[in-house]
């Protein structure tokens, strides 16, 4: 039998690679940026739509688009509770996203704790 593993590890690690670059390229533009920390703030409970036009003050077809980009990386979810449509950050997606960037911090250092700062904290789950 033929172990798969190293390969399969490897299959799994470029997948979270390429999903945290679309993350990443998603929060690259400055709006969706600007966006995705005002739901961020929101909590759990989100925020209208037209909450966010207004914040952001951008035409509806254009907060459409950025929204869009962030609902199909999976860092925004959308869903409609009446007549109104509800946003909010996807804080697993998040915090997976935060933790793929700070899991290697500094471990090829010499000294890998010389210098503290937050990665190290998020990377050891304190």
């Amino acid at each position: 039998m033929v172990d798969n593993s190293k390969f399969l590890l490897h299959i799994s690690t470029m997948i979270e690679l390429d999903h945290a670059a679309d993350c990443l390229d998603a929060l690259g533009n400055p709006t969706r940026l600007m966006l995705y920390r005002l739901l961020v703030r929101a909590g759990v409970d989100g925020k209208a739509v037209g909450k966010l036009q207004e914040a952001l003050d951008i035409p509806a077809s254009t907060l459409t688009h950025h929204l869009k980009h962030l609902e199909l990386v999976g860092l925004v979810k959308r869903e409609k509770v009446g007549t109104t449509h509800m946003c909010r950050a996807d804080y697993q997606e998040m915090d997976e996203l935060i933790l793929f960037l700070a899991e290697n911090c500094c471990k090829d250092g010499k000294h890998p704790h010389q210098e503290e700062h937050v990665a190290h904290h998020i990377r050891e789950g304190e």
